[in-house]
């Protein structure tokens, strides 16, 4: 039988989770067997990262229209049970942007929602 020897598939597998890990520190980006323990480490957290920055954001959100609506006498949740009893569909980013950026058409729709 013949041999075969694999140094070509082991360096191109090594290479490529070295470039993975280009940019750590120390032997992280350096070493193979730190390198990978970092890499997997590192892609673990990059998954669960992108779960929580739609976490974040949201509550960022809900925290500046919560602060745009007491300046009216509003609280948050009063604000967005009125905004679904009047079926005004406005998701929370939306709302927060009208809060900071266009703060008339906010109070305006403030003032459709106190009518109630």
């Amino acid at each position: 039988m013949v041999r075969i020897k694999r140094g070509n598939v082991a360096r191109k597998r090594r290479k490529k989770i070295l470039k993975l890990a280009k940019g750590f520190r120390g032997s992280h980006s350096k070493l193979f067997r730190t390198a990978n323990q970092q890499v997997m480490k590192a892609l673990v957290y990059s998954y669960r990262g992108r779960k929580q920055k739609k976490r974040i954001f949201r509550r960022l959100w809900i925290v500046r229209i919560n602060a745009a609506v007491r300046n009216y006498d509003l609280t948050y949740s009063l604000f967005i049970s009125k905004l679904k009893k009047q079926k005004i569909a406005l998701n929370r980013k939306m709302l927060a942007q009208l809060a900071i950026l266009d703060e008339k058409t906010f109070e305006q729709l403030l003032e459709k929602l106190k009518k109630l």
